[in-house]
């Protein structure tokens, strides 16, 4: 059996009897934060040039979060996917290192709004899609981004393919052949690492649009590759090559009994999870020792080695970020923000901030190390060194980066991130009603949600 027959067999099986309480629990919450977040892009430029062409490209029935207007079904996916994690405020699971609920939940939106679904149903698609493509992600640990690739758009088709095919009424035998044909579709290049382009935000909403895509020409009778996976052009010999895969067995791993939803973590901050540790470690030196601007004279950061090419280097430009985008994933600017500041916000990302001279001044002085005691993928580390201008050396280390599945941000945490970005755009009360709506989804149909969702922010 390939892996698109075992992962087609558990999707159309799984039963929403058969998810444990706790896991169904995480799931609502995690598709809360990721509303929120998106609630939180509303408005952003590229949000707003990406409903404009999706307008372009034509009409249909299907909600868009937070516009007060409907797209066809594969753009409105796209739009959800893109401003759900255009902040890179979105859930993460570590070992794939993969942003899978932007990819997973907008195609089950739109799927189950097109199939008169429940919401219970597409509560169950959504799960299916997560367990699916995190482990498929997982079985790279970190391969496909040093080979320059993004797993939540290249990874997240394969998972999201599964809530299509499930919620449009595949069969087994036509959703193994959609994985088949999405092989052709999935993508994302990390070239937007080079200068902050918007290409980054676009990549789960296609994921989540080529999945719809592939479902739907396989529920039509078209004939795609059955090895998508493991074959000899399939995903992980074309994405993975000669690293190919010693991690294999994870593609299957307790798949039904075990669940990866329960490791994916939760953002605490609005920048790249690498960063995280080393945010946190600053704002706590900033706490402990009082620490102003004027006291430090450099800032030494231990991250983990994979991490470097995407946090740290090329130098120049990480010390001194143009845009937001640049800044979410900057050592020198995060630490500097945090240690000037003591928080790390959406607000260190507007222009003003970027162009602060007292945060670019110490950024400047901000270097990197790498960590010789990183678990990573497992945890993103980081430890801040401060040596001051009267000869302190100042240290603290964050070994489990906060929001880890071992170190979890709590629902009440998960509450409080969202009401923080919904209010950026909503009122408190649209933002109770949306929340009410989220965490009650099974138990009303798949379009209240789409609807409540779907109002003008």
């Amino acid at each position: 059996m390939t892996l698109s027959q075992t992962y087609a067999d558990f999707a159309t099986r799984l039963t929403i009897d058969a998810i444990p309480d706790p896991v169904k629990e995480r799931a609502r919450y995690l598709i809360l934060d990721s509303v929120g977040t998106g609630l939180a892009a509303v408005g952003a430029p590229w949000a707003e040039a990406s409903f404009a062409a999706a307008g372009d490209l034509g009409s249909g029935s299907a909600p868009v979060l937070g516009y007060g207007r409907t797209l066809a079904m594969r753009d409105a996916a796209l739009m959800n996917g893109l401003v759900m994690h255009g902040l890179d405020y979105d859930d993460t699971h570590a070992r794939g290192i993969i942003h899978a609920t932007v990819s997973a939940f907008p195609t089950a939106l739109v799927a189950a709004d097109k199939a008169g679904a429940l919401g219970a149903d597409l509560l169950v698609a959504y799960i299916a899609a997560m367990e699916v493509s995190t482990r498929v992600a997982a079985v790279g640990a970190g391969g496909f981004h040093g080979f320059g690739f993004h797993p939540t758009g290249l990874i997240g088709a394969f998972g999201s393919t599964l809530a299509a095919g499930r919620l449009l009424g595949l069969d087994a035998q036509q959703i193994a052949m959609a994985q088949g044909i999405v092989l052709s579709m999935a993508g994302g290049s990390l070239e937007f690492l080079a200068d902050g382009a918007w290409t980054k935000r676009l990549h789960p909403g296609w994921a989540a649009s080529s999945a719809l895509t592939a479902a739907t020409l396989a529920k039509r009778g078209f004939v795609g590759p059955p090895a998508a996976y493991e074959g000899r052009f399939g995903l992980f010999a074309l994405y993975l090559r000669d690293a190919a895969p010693a991690l294999l067995d994870q593609a299957t791993a307790g798949i039904g009994e075990t669940w990866e939803i329960e490791a994916v973590s939760v953002k605490p901050l609005p920048a790249c999870h690498m960063t995280h540790a080393a945010i946190d470690a600053a704002i706590a030196l900033r706490s402990q020792h009082g620490l102003t601007a004027a006291d430090i004279a450099q800032v030494t950061v231990l991250v983990p080695e994979a991490v470097i090419p995407i946090v740290c280097e090329p130098v120049a430009p990480k010390r001194t970020p143009r845009t937001g985008y640049d800044a979410q994933f900057s050592i020198p600017y995060t630490v500097a923000t945090a240690l000037l500041t003591g928080k790390f916000t959406l607000d260190a990302l507007d222009p003003a901030a970027l162009n602060d001279p007292d945060v670019l001044d110490l950024a400047a002085r901000v270097t990197y190390a790498i960590d010789p005691d990183s678990d990573y993928p497992k945890h993103f580390t980081g430890e801040v060194i401060v040596e001051t201008r009267d000869g302190r050396r100042l240290a603290h280390r964050e070994a489990i980066n906060r929001g880890a599945s071992d170190r979890p941000l709590s629902n009440a945490d998960i509450d409080a991130k969202y009401s923080e970005n919904a209010d950026r755009t909503v009122d408190s009360t649209r933002a109770a009603h949306i929340r009410a709506a989220v965490l009650d989804m099974d138990r009303h149909p798949a379009s209240a949600l789409g609807d409540i969702l779907a109002q003008r922010a």
